[in-house]
């Protein structure tokens, strides 16, 4: 794919790029998408070029798209990137040959390239991670075990997360990271999670609950080694409502 975009660069908006952090919630953990490269150490984030016929909304859109095959989730861009020499050295000679890409068609590639960052929220549970190319393979790491990245993207990774974090106190966060039923524990575990901080159980319960935006079901979760606890949902109409107008409250 990135031979054919080097071969058809015209098609593409000169120096500038899109970088997305993909946030999964699984086992408790919060985890991200990335790609990683087979014989290397490093690893990068789903990232692709912006077609001069695309807005870029919608090519952030199409890189979330190709990767995760999953349509309608939560994408936000939350940062721009645009150190002057944030991507030197990186397409050297040994990557352009490995990608078996001539050299000198190579150089669209090394010149200053501005990368627009974006997160997105999804379910794990839906995602086949899917890498553009034969070069690729795309894994789910915990955000605390991410090994080393290229370029910037550690820098990326760390601003989307702070981003998320902020943001966890002006809107609300839950309905693309966790399955369509689940218990107040398990989001109380996700919001902790993503806070890196405990919170109090009857603190969290009455601050999710005056907010409006769970139903709660006439249903247990089942295969539980203890006393089983209720399941919920959200409503999505007053989820919507919330998200477009915002929380007052923090955790």
């Amino acid at each position: 794919m990135l031979k054919d975009i080097i071969e058809n660069n015209q098609n593409y908006q000169p120096g500038l790029s899109i970088d997305c952090v993909i946030f999964g919630f699984h086992d408790n953990q919060l985890k991200v998408l990335l790609n990683k490269i087979p014989d290397s150490l490093q690893c990068s984030l789903p990232g692709g070029f912006i077609p001069i016929d695309q807005d870029i909304d919608t090519a952030a859109v199409t890189v979330l798209n190709t990767r995760t095959g999953v349509e309608g989730v939560f994408l936000r861009q939350f940062a721009t990137f645009g150190k002057i020499k944030r991507n030197d050295q990186h397409f050297g000679k040994a990557i352009l040959e490995r990608l078996n890409i001539d050299e000198e068609k190579g150089k669209w590639l090394t010149q200053r390239f501005v990368t627009i960052g974006y997160y997105a929220l999804v379910d794990f549970l839906k995602i086949i991670p899917n890498p553009v190319n034969k070069y690729e393979v795309a894994e789910w790491i915990d955000h605390k075990e991410v090994p080393e990245l290229i370029l910037d993207h550690k820098e990326i990774l760390d601003k989307a997360l702070d981003t998320l974090r902020i943001e966890l106190n002006l809107m609300p966060v839950g309905y693309n990271l966790l399955p369509e039923k689940f218990t107040i524990p398990e989001l109380q575990k996700l919001y902790e999670t993503i806070l890196d901080k405990k919170l109090d159980r009857r603190n969290f319960l009455r601050k999710i609950t005056n907010i409006g935006i769970l139903t709660k079901l006439d249903e247990k979760k089942s295969n539980v080694a203890h006393k089983a606890p209720n399941l919920y949902s959200f409503d999505k109409e007053k989820y919507d409502e919330v998200l477009k107008n915002g929380l007052n409250q923090g955790w």
